[in-house]
């Protein structure tokens, strides 16, 4: 891509902050730089820090995105039930779908929550993610049960890329939740 073609691609900050997500995967948080991501992103090293003044803007920029697809992901499955049980299916599907558990989602995932532990600034789009998950399970559950799923998924996914389980299980511990 030409320096010229660069400046034309309305999309290049979020294609930069993607890019930086490869890298992330590829190399973890302590290894991703501003050339990494260039080279990623296919742009001219000049094009990372043109719109992202420090690598800390550049990985909040990217984890945001981050969160903002998984959370979207999330919303939309939810959305579509129109039953508690149709509810319970959709978090199934979420703890169990390539979507939003998949091996590159959770490395992702482990490497956002290890950065935000380390900087607090990114609370907020933690908070955020958070919110607008819960939001979406109240929907279905009442707000303690949907502050417990919501905890659930997230300790099951990463349960369960370190051992095995079956989504009848998690079905039925979903259930016994939703009655809090």
């Amino acid at each position: 891509m030409t320096e010229r073609s660069w400046r034309q691609d309305p999309l290049r900050r979020e294609r930069i902050a993607e890019a930086a997500l490869e890298v992330i995967v590829k190399y973890g948080v302590a290894g991703t730089t501003y050339r990494k991501v260039a080279a990623q992103a296919a742009v001219p090293l000049s094009a990372v820090s043109y719109y992202f003044s420090s690598l800390n803007a550049l990985l909040f920029a990217a984890f945001n995105q981050l969160s903002r697809h998984i959370s979207d992901q999330f919303s939309a499955l939810i959305s579509r039930a129109r039953t508690q049980q149709e509810a319970i299916d959709a978090v199934v599907t979420i703890i169990f779908g390539d979507a939003t558990s998949s091996s590159r989602t959770l490395l992702l995932s482990y490497e956002l929550y290890a950065f935000a532990s380390r900087h607090p600034q990114l609370k907020p789009v933690m908070l955020e993610w958070m919110t607008r998950s819960r939001s979406a399970l109240e929907h279905h559950f009442s707000p303690t049960a949907a502050v417990a799923i919501d905890a659930f998924i997230e300790g099951m996914m990463i349960h369960r890329s370190v051992m095995p389980v079956v989504p009848e299980q998690v079905a039925n511990a979903i259930r016994q939740l939703a009655s809090l």
